[in-house]
């Protein structure tokens, strides 16, 4: 099997409309989505210049061509939709951000999900105000092709902040795991994109954006977020891997010390990272020496955190047959789909079941 964590859908956006009350509607359709793109230049463009049907369709524009250029073509099993309109999510009128996240769920579980049953879905949540994002996830988290809840790594705090803790009680009663995906930094609300200010290129904004995982890492442990909440998943879409073995080591080093400032913490912070958090695959490090990878890999429980994903159709998109050549041969079975389909709760006998 192969599960695919993170796909990027791209359904026309004239049909959010149909789903935008007023005055919304009207806004959108004026051009006005909230938050804009900071300007970076990508040489490479956003979605792969191949990514194209042989008619010159866009592949991720339509459910009948995802599925044959995307899943069928790759044996597919199944593959985690994440959709556009995350950042909406920062926009500082919270009425307006929750509107329009509930227009684009509406798009995909009205006219993607139903089309194959390999389409799983992230219901897009906007971290404006996490009650009325706690109320998007009462809504639609029974429906059975929702798996996750999906934010924006640009944020106003680090996601153990209290703060978003509704969002957290939510999806964990209604036993979704709780992602985030990258590429909102500096946007909205969330805030200048480093902690240095504002990169001077999209190349190192892009390589930065690691550092925005470790903040939301620390924070989610530092501040109690998986003891208050202990059914809590949360996983680290497109944000690297091989920094969280420094990372851990530091953290447990200073929890020796300084444990007294958070007294919830009633054991290492690694233990309970390597209990809740899951990690994707692409983009993965590529040392020029693989050892150097596999040695990293061997010094935390990648066999279940670890899952692989595409970002197709975006430019820096890495193919099943990529991941599975760079991958050490233990991890291939856990890493490609096993793990994903536990968490998701997927049936392990594919997508036709």
């Amino acid at each position: 099997m192969i599960v695919d964590t993170d796909i990027h859908p791209g359904a026309d956006r004239k049909r959010l409309l149909d789903f935008l009350p007023e005055p919304w509607r009207t806004r959108v359709a004026s051009g006005n989505a909230g938050p804009g793109h900071l300007g970076y230049w990508n040489p490479n463009g956003v979605n792969r210049a191949d990514a194209l049907t042989p008619d010159g369709i866009y592949i991720s524009s339509r459910p009948d061509t995802l599925s044959e250029f995307h899943f069928d073509a790759y044996g597919i099993d199944y593959g985690v939709l994440n959709p556009g309109g995350i950042a909406t999510g920062l926009s500082p009128e919270p009425d307006f951000a929750a509107a329009y996240c509930r227009a684009v769920n509406d798009v995909y579980i009205q006219d993607w999900l139903p089309t194959d049953p390999r389409f799983k879905y992230s219901l897009v949540v906007s971290t404006a105000d996490p009650a009325l994002a706690a109320d998007e996830i009462q809504r639609c988290g029974d429906h059975p092709d929702v798996v996750q809840v999906l934010m924006a790594s640009g944020a106003q705090f680090g996601y153990g902040h209290r703060f978003y803790h509704p969002i957290y009680e939510a999806a964990e009663a209604k036993d979704l795991p709780v992602a985030i995906h990258p590429g909102s930094e500096g946007r909205g609300v969330s805030g200048k994109p480093s902690v240095t200010g504002y990169p001077g290129s999209y190349f190192e904004w892009h390589t930065n954006l690691a550092g925005s995982y470790m903040a939301h890492l620390l924070s989610l442990v530092a501040e109690g977020a998986f003891q208050k909440f202990p059914g809590l998943k949360f996983v680290l879409i497109e944000g690297g891997v091989s920094w969280l073995v420094p990372i851990m080591w530091r953290f447990d080093k200073n929890w020796k010390s300084l444990r007294m400032t958070v007294p919830w913490l009633d054991r290492p912070p690694s233990e309970i990272v390597y209990e809740h958090v899951y990690f994707t695959t692409q983009p993965i490090e590529e040392p020029e020496n693989r050892k150097h990878l596999h040695q990293i890999l061997d010094m935390f429980p990648a066999e279940k955190m670890l899952m692989f994903a595409t970002d197709f159709p975006h430019w820096d998109g890495d193919t099943p047959d990529f991941s599975m050549r760079i991958l050490p041969k233990n991890l291939l079975d856990p890493v490609m789909w096993g793990t994903a389909a536990a968490l998701y709760k997927l049936p392990m006998n594919g997508g036709d079941s």
